[in-house]
């Protein structure tokens, strides 16, 4: 599962195109530099990409379980990636997902959303509710689910079969796209739509709003969902992805991660990497304070096959 990942097949053109641009590549596991993934970070903005990769990997050095990052700061054109392409059982992170492909489908026909649709979605991202969950995909099916990750260009994303949402298969890459698709104009989701998604992304409850928002300055506006789930094989499956505006930056944060031992290490894990982010792109004093989670959480009980 551990693969090697590399950008410096994408980054050599851009390079060429933007003439601006710093490929840093660096070990994630100091120990076993020469197989262990690398973080990979490219910038606009002098000396940042080399910051970043530094700063991410310490964060990292002593943490067990694998994890998936992905970055990307629009303002001053930075990315940075951590097993991009890596697959990992999504958890209640597909329920952004959910959404989007309920609005790209309500869109094909004109039409806005019913009560009882608008119910149930927000439910899904703001409580995190799974029942809302499988009642929306079941609606959807995995067709139009699928037609919706066509569209978005998630070509990796596989949804979970027999209803189990929970363990559709989910990559940075993906991910990141799919922020990418709610914080900026395109062909897939309406204005309208990304506006609703980013609207109840910024309403999760207190007690959910751990993860990618951890460190971010007081400044900036913070919209996450997060998902976690516990299963007999690589331990606990500890996700969070999210958005944020403000201090001149407009960029995307996404974190995956399992083989953890509880909940809460995974949530650490985050919450390491999301602090030294949010610090070398917005240096500053002031940081919202941010919920530790509870060690039993509803959330694992995402439906999941026995054994």
């Amino acid at each position: 599962m551990n693969h090697h990942i590399s950008l410096r097949a994408r980054v050599l053109p851009a390079v060429a195109a933007a003439g601006m641009l710093v490929p840093v590549v660096a070990g994630a596991a100091p120990a076993s530099a020469a197989t262990a993934p690398q973080v990979s970070c490219t910038s606009g903005k002098a000396g940042l990409a080399t910051k970043l990769q530094k700063d991410i990997t310490a964060a990292l050095a002593t943490r067990t379980g694998t994890v998936a990052v992905g970055l990307r700061d629009r303002t001053t054109n930075t990315t940075c990636t951590l097993r991009a392409t890596t697959s990992y059982d999504s958890a209640s992170v597909v329920k952004v997902t959910v959404l989007a492909t309920l609005l790209w489908d309500a869109k094909k026909t004109n039409r806005y959303l019913t009560t009882r649709e608008s119910t149930l979605a927000t439910a899904m991202i703001t409580k995190s509710d799974n029942a809302a969950t499988t009642s929306l995909w079941n609606q959807l099916g995995v067709t139009k689910v699928k037609g919706f990750l066509a569209a978005a260009g998630m070509t990796r994303t596989v949804p979970g079969s027999g209803g189990y949402w929970g363990l559709t298969q989910i990559n940075v890459t993906d991910e990141q796209r799919l922020l990418s698709l709610i914080t900026a104009r395109n062909t897939v989701l309406s204005d309208n739509s990304r506006a609703y998604i980013s609207k109840l992304m910024g309403q999760v409850v207190s007690s959910q709003r751990w993860g990618t928002p951890a460190g971010a300055p007081s400044s900036v506006s913070v919209h996450v969902k997060n998902g976690w789930l516990q299963r007999a094989t690589r331990g606990w499956r500890v996700h969070s992805v999210g958005t944020f505006q403000g201090g001149g930056h407009d960029y995307t944060i996404s974190v995956l991660t399992d083989g953890n031992s509880t909940m809460t290490y995974g949530v650490n894990t985050i919450q390491a990497v999301a602090k030294v982010i949010h610090r070398d792109l917005i240096p500053t004093t002031t940081t919202a304070t941010r919920y530790t989670p509870t060690t039993t959480p509803s959330e694992a009980y995402v439906a999941v096959p026995q054994g």
